[in-house]
């Protein structure tokens, strides 16, 4: 059996759909807090048990003859190294077969502030002595997508990362991927390192936006503490606009950036480019 953490989320559900078209829905378990946000897969078949990253006895539950687990990383930061952990010694003490985790691209040497926990989970997962696959996710272009409504509307999208290329993709395809290595019976390398085909700038993405929906937009590169300061305008919490500032600082210096295709190898196609993506959030 196939256990997926966090399954109610955006990219928890993509896995699990792609897990449908692989396996049997007997096999799949969606590993959630809330149980009935997930009545959709239970009605598809899909085992559903409920799990709590705070709750290390539901996490022991949940692991019950199960093979392989996806811990896909928490979303509270700041309280991640924790929570894994309580994943990680659960999958231990279930003698699970592969441990695959989500990560961030190159954990062991971005500049993001966001690697840290993530270089950290990677660590204790490589303790644990359980079989591993590290699936470093660059950035999802979804992240950018939603700024493109304000962009359009004050004729500028803001950042601070320079011409830092960006190697995004569609959040699927990274759940794609995912699948593949957790449903497959030949051995799989233990880290990918996941990134778009196509990489670009966001004064590209500002020109390209720009063309396809018909209004003036440029890109206005700000330094980090007015970026956080329109983020904070914006009405975003202290803590988030300052990890998204720093995030866009560390994209200046190509962390979001990676060529190496590895993800339209593992998914055996090419990735969602992001101008396709792009058109389809314009055209609503």
């Amino acid at each position: 059996m196939i256990l997926v953490t966090g399954a109610s989320g955006q990219l928890g559900r993509l896995v699990i759909e792609s897990l449908l078209h692989k396996v049997p829905a007997a096999q799949i378990v969606a590993a959630v807090r809330n149980p009935q946000s997930v009545a959709d897969f239970a009605a598809r078949g899909v085992q559903v048990r409920q799990a709590d990253y705070d709750q290390p006895a539901s996490l022991h539950s949940a692991m019950a003859g199960v093979s392989k687990v996806l811990l896909i990383s928490s979303s509270a930061v700041g309280q991640r190294i924790a929570q894994h952990a309580a994943v990680i010694d659960a999958a231990k003490q279930a003698g699970v077969k592969l441990l695959a985790y989500t990560s961030i691209l190159r954990a062991d040497s971005s500049p993001l502030p966001l690697a840290a926990e993530h270089k950290a989970t990677e660590e204790l997962i490589k303790e644990s002595g359980l079989p591993y696959v590290f699936l470093r996710n660059g950035w999802y272009t979804e992240n950018y997508l939603a700024g493109v409504a304000p962009a359009i509307q004050y004729s500028a999208l803001l950042g601070c990362a320079g011409e830092g290329r960006i190697a995004s993709a569609a959040r699927a395809d990274y759940a794609e991927a995912a699948a593949v290595v957790l449903s497959s019976e030949a051995a799989v390398q233990p880290i990918y390192e996941l990134a778009g085909d196509q990489a670009y700038t966001l004064t590209a993405f500002a020109a390209e936006l720009a063309q396809v929906s018909g209004k003036p937009v440029i890109y206005r590169d700000l330094p980090e503490a007015d970026y956080k300061a329109a983020l904070l305008g914006a009405g975003l919490p202290e803590g988030f606009a300052g990890l998204l500032a720093a995030s866009e600082s560390g994209a200046a210096k190509d962390g979001l950036f990676d060529d190496t295709h590895q993800l339209s190898s593992l998914i055996g196609r090419p990735t969602q480019s992001w101008q396709a993506q792009l058109k389809a959030a314009v055209a609503g």
